[in-house]
């Protein structure tokens, strides 16, 4: 039996991987500037990857084939694939969205005190969380594949060609530290836009600096981004400023010793 499925698995990936070709494009906005994460899935086979920093994908593939694009906040896209030697360049469309009022607050620049004053902001989005708020949509994302739930799979005779694959190419771990990173990104963007720049530049870091900073702040103290994930801009900032003076020592150590050199 273990024979058999094993020829029938070898059968199909023969079949998979001799069949299939390369589409490669771009994905772009109506102004011609990059857009990168965009979700590609080739609906023919089901496979599914996301444009690079680039804007660049690249997915298997055969003539006739519909690609479809999908990024949040822009029109969904769907192309026919007519020449496999081409570049599939995709234009996407942004929906239009409402701006929701911007309230300024001033700040001392004391991290320690403005986290204080910021604390009825906390207040105001947990509010909005009891009244029942829905949350915003989640990124679509593939779901990476896991070597547990092949094999397991496998053994019931259900081989999950394209899950093999992503695990054979060392794509499957590419995507998880992709995840990673986005995700800590997104942490990064979080705080900044609820932190002048200004802030930081005070306590002696460059404004280059700052994400760098941050992410070293999230390695610290890793109970920060569950703050940001909580919303509670009060205690990141506490955090953070009890990290403050360790980064500073460090960026003037090191330019000290560059200046030496």
């Amino acid at each position: 039996m273990m024979r058999k499925n094993l020829a029938v698995f070898f059968f199909f990936l023969t079949i998979y991987f001799f069949g299939q070709q390369k589409i490669t494009g771009k994905t772009l906005s109506e102004n011609d500037m990059i857009v990168a994460s965009v979700l590609v899935v080739n609906i023919s086979n089901d496979q599914k990857v996301y444009s690079n920093s680039l804007g660049e994908f690249s997915i298997d593939g055969s003539e006739k084939d519909e690609i479809r694009f999908v990024k949040k906040g822009y029109e969904r896209a769907s192309r026919k694939v007519v020449d496999v030697e081409s570049s599939m360049n995709v234009i996407l469309v942004r929906i239009p969205e409402e701006i929701e009022e911007v309230e300024i607050i001033s700040t001392t620049g004391d991290l320690a005190k403005d986290s204080k004053r910021l604390t009825k902001i906390d207040k105001k989005e947990q509010l909005q969380k009891d009244i029942g708020l829905p949350k915003p949509p989640e990124k679509p994302r593939e779901v990476p594949a896991e070597v547990k739930k092949v094999l397991l799979a496998a053994a019931f005779g259900n081989v999950n060609v394209q899950a093999v694959y992503d695990l054979i190419s060392g794509k499957s771990r590419r995507q998880k530290r992709w995840y990673k990173y986005e995700d800590m990104q997104d942490d990064i963007l979080w705080i900044r836009k609820r932190i002048d720049d200004d802030d930081f530049v005070k306590d002696g870091i460059p404004a280059e600096r700052i994400p760098e900073f941050l992410e070293f702040s999230f390695i610290i103290k890793p109970e920060i981004r569950s703050y940001v994930k909580a919303k509670n801009i009060s205690r990141v900032m506490f955090n953070l400023e009890s990290v403050l003076p360790i980064y500073v020592d460090r960026l003037k150590t090191n330019n000290n010793i560059v200046d030496k050199k």
